[in-house]
């Protein structure tokens, strides 16, 4: 058998996919072939190697279980200490049983050894092998009539004993004084080690009582021939060593995705209610739906192609001459020679009739668009995965395309004159076709409806729906006030954030993803799918500064419905909400995807939203600044919410909180906080002057209580500099705002003095790092490019031009072929961190090429 059946192909594919994954095998037969001396039987090599290789991956147990004496297994099989010995079929865990073994016991092992010693005495050929719990009774070297005549003997006499148990193996009778069997065992191993899956491969008789004990998505392999109650066989151990080989390529690419795409190159799709990110390769590796925050249809990103994708490619292969934003769109193309994808995102499609007869729907979700063009032969491969896939679904062929099948969210892909090729997988079906586009008159367009089961043909022509698609962002880009410098960057990040809005709220999304890592192989990874006030106060506030106004207002009626919900209460807000303006529910973790490159787990939800982070007034009221100068004016809800904010950092600004940065520690009282509460006050104070009444005398004092408190407490003399927080010597990028917010003068010898000690603690090469002090987790992270885009602003601000020159051009160029910037970027690496794309990172960006066009 010089091959594994289908069949055992796909079992190994789904159990290698296991949160958490035990692989026991029995030894003789199995990891060692069968030989005339059982003291000879070592095991295959490439068995020992596989073995070896699973036991050091994470979240994965590696166990051998035996009838072997625990000692004997463990001078044949030499393996290491990493991988689980149990011995006697079960009576003997690695080490310590024989201490377990009571008194009683002990004597009626000693008992059976005696009886059975005169048993088989002028018998030639018969075997003893006398372990901790039991004896054995090996007939294989004896002739057949010799072998059954003593098996009759022990059957009739010492099996018949009470308190032994007798387990029965090829050419082997066991007795033993204790109650177990592989079974057993293997089910003390799943208990022991909390494992979600059990992988057992045997090939004795005795291994049935382990394969009686599988169940759920356990798998069993029977190696060789007889009756099994295993659902999978292979011939030999050789091919169990091809089992084990194909598990860990497998388990081992699960885990960590080593193919995995760097997050920068990353282009994203928007519509305003949704989004995707497409990979170099015009690959959908990400698209949640109906909403931003809602579970993926699409999570290869996280999970690889099982947890869903759509992909486009040549039939011949090869990577692609390039990809490339349409100009002033959301649009992508990547060409490759003789084949363009051109993918958008569009409003759902209307049939003749104006609504969905099937759904009930009437166009209020998201159509991906794939064009196809060009005169080679296309490879489609379609495998929707809805809710992170964790809904195993269908694929019903249909005229005109195909439907999803087993979602509460009616999904439809049409697919004109494509004959597609349905694969029926553990994880759900998946859908492969070719397509010749010669035979399509040169062009094929690909919708993917969601909230829709209508495969109806859709009378207007694709290129009069992209103009449609794209005829406001362009109008929009060219209404922007860009800078000659980076001018095509920051039209790209402005863009970017414009997509990053989520229309029907209001709500503005911090990034695009969940979990992407700040440390790859690490444990710091968020979910960032939500809207933060503090973050989309920024956002809006850089497309203000480009002219764009729309965004910042729809943000501040969101804002304003965040405020009525907390009943009289502003100091309540949450740092973060649901796009919708609610409150998140708990974070919980997805423990069936690997995360990208192995970086585990996959959150969904944010427990910051629970913290107190007072800093969040204060880019709100600095936005409503900004919108009122702007305007020349200010509306009734905005001066709510302005009244609001000061009201709220007028009842807490004295209270220690989380900080900007989020970190699971107890409150302190971060010098940024304290900053952004004299923030709010101020720039309240400004709105009012401008275009309220008059002055607020008791907002004065408020404002400048806080300076001076901020002031005296938030400087270390010992360090030299603001620091995180009061009292506290750690350094922090944030500290950077007591001068950038206009609370110091630029030239204030305390403000320079802090910009020196940031650059010299954080400052690495192109980033700059958020701080270095303990947050509690364990691992690292890159630097950060919103504090990037601070130290940019100080150099500015004390006279050092031609370094934020160098740095904002260093920070440029980390920006992915189409433009895109993640949360963070590591020097070393020279690879982009964190979700993406991050609206921090444009918008700093923008305010960075706005400051040195007009400095």
């Amino acid at each position: 058998m010089t091959e594994l059946d289908a069949e055992v192909r796909v079992a190994i594919g789904r159990i290698a996919r296991s949160p958490h994954l035990l692989v026991a095998c029995d030894y003789d037969g199995t990891l060692a072939p069968i030989v005339a001396d059982p003291t000879k039987a070592v095991p295959l090599p490439e068995s020992v190697a596989a073995v070896r290789a699973l036991a050091a991956l994470p979240q994965t147990t590696v166990a051998v279980v035996s009838g072997r004496a625990l000692r004997d297994l463990a001078a044949l099989s030499r393996l290491p200490s990493e991988v689980h010995l149990v011995g006697s079929h079960g009576s003997e865990f690695d080490i310590g049983f024989v201490e377990r073994l009571p008194a009683d016991l002990v004597a009626l092992r000693a008992r059976l050894l005696t009886e059975l010693e005169k048993l088989i005495q002028g018998h030639e050929g018969i075997r003893l092998e006398v372990k901790p719990a039991s004896v054995a009774v090996h007939t294989r070297g004896a002739v057949p009539a010799v072998g059954a005549h003593v098996v009759a003997e022990v059957r009739a006499g010492v099996a018949s004993w009470p308190d032994v148990h007798v387990t029965h193996g090829k050419e082997v009778v066991e007795l033993s004084v204790v109650a177990t069997h592989k079974g057993t065992a293997l089910d003390a191993l799943r208990m022991q080690l909390s494992a979600s899956a059990v992988l057992f491969l045997g090939d004795d008789v005795t291994d049935e009582n382990a394969f009686a004990h599988l169940h759920g998505p356990d798998v069993g392999v029977k190696i060789g021939g007889g009756d099994t109650r295993a659902h999978y066989r292979v011939a030999s151990p050789l091919d169990a060593a091809r089992l084990l080989g194909l598990l860990l390529d497998t388990r081992r690419s699960w885990l960590y995705g080593e193919r995995a795409t760097p997050i920068q190159r990353h282009s994203m799709l928007s519509n305003g209610r949704t989004v995707a990110l497409l990979t170099p390769e015009a690959r959908v590796s990400w698209l949640c739906h109906p909403k931003p925050d809602s579970p993926a249809i699409f999570a290869d990103l996280l999970g690889g192609p099982q947890a869903g994708h759509f992909t486009i490619t040549p039939e011949r292969g090869g990577l692609p001459l390039g990809q490339r934003y349409r100009p002033g769109t959301m649009t992508v193309e990547t060409r490759w020679s003789g084949l363009t994808v051109t993918d958008w995102l569009g409003g759902a499609a209307q049939t003749a009739r104006g609504d969905d007869a099937q759904s009930g729907r009437s166009g209020l979700d998201s159509t991906l668009h794939r064009t196809l063009q060009g005169t080679a032969t296309a490879r489609l491969d379609y495998a929707p995965r809805p809710d992170f896939g964790q809904i195993g679904v269908h694929l019903e062929a249909a005229p005109g395309g195909l439907l999803v099948v087993g979602s509460s969210e009616p999904v439809a892909l049409h697919s004109p004159g494509v004959t597609w090729e349905i694969v029926h997988e553990a994880s759900g079906d998946s859908a492969h076709a070719l397509v010749d586009l010669q035979a399509h008159g040169g062009e094929l367009t690909l919708e993917l409806r969601f909230g829709a089961h209508s495969l109806e043909t859709n009378p207007d022509p694709i290129a009069d729906r992209l103009a449609d698609q794209e005829g406001p962002s362009k109008e929009w880009a060219a209404s922007l006030r860009l800078p000659k410098l980076a001018r095509e960057h920051v039209l790209r990040s402005a863009l970017t954030l414009r997509g990053l809005c989520h229309t029907p709220s209001g709500a503005i999304l911090a990034a695009a993803t969940t979990s992407l890592p700040e440390e790859l192989g690490g444990i710091r990874n968020w979910d960032y799918r939500y809207c933060w006030p503090r973050d989309a106060s920024m956002t809006a506030r850089a497309l203000v500064d480009l002219g764009s106004l729309a965004e910042a207002e729809a943000l501040l009626r969101w804002v304003d419905g965040c405020v009525e919900r907390t009943g009289g209460h502003p100091e309540r807000l949450h740092p973060l909400y649901t796009l919708d303006g609610y409150e998140l529910g708990p974070e919980a973790v997805i423990e069936t995807l690997p995360g990208y490159a192995g970086s585990r787990p996959v959150r969904v939800g944010n427990l910051a939203n629970r913290q107190l982070q007072l800093d969040v007034f204060g880019p709100v009221a600095d936005l409503m600044a900004a919108v009122a100068q702007a305007r020349g004016g200010v509306r009734e809800e905005e001066w709510r919410v302005l009244e609001a904010m000061v009201q709220a950092v007028q009842r807490r600004w004295h209270e220690p909180d989380h900080g900007l940065w989020e970190a699971r520690l107890p409150p302190r009282h971060h010098v940024y906080s304290k900053v952004m509460c004299w923030v709010t006050v101020d720039r309240a104070l400004r709105v009012v002057r401008a275009f309220g009444d008059g002055d607020r005398p008791d907002w004065v004092a408020l404002r400048d209580q806080i300076g001076k408190d901020v002031l005296d407490r938030g400087w270390n003399p010992e360090v030299g500099a603001y620091t995180v927080a009061y009292g506290d010597p750690d350094l922090d990028a944030s500290s950077l705002w007591i001068g950038l917010s206009g609370l110091l003068a630029d030239d204030d010898p305390r403000f320079l003095a802090t910009v020196l000690a940031v650059e010299a603690e954080l400052r690495s090469g192109p980033v700059v790092y958020r701080y270095r002090w303990d947050d509690g987790l364990p691992g690292r992270e890159g630097g950060f490019h919103i504090c990037t885009s601070w130290l940019i602003e100080a150099y500015l601000r004390t006279g050092r031009r031609s370094d934020a020159e160098e740095l904002f051009q260093q920070m440029v160029d980390t920006a992915g072929p189409t433009g895109l910037l993640p949360e963070q970027y590591d020097p070393l690496a020279e690879s982009g961190l964190g979700n993406h794309p991050q609206a921090y990172s444009h918008l700093g960006l923008i305010r960075c090429a706005v400051l040195l066009d007009t400095d």
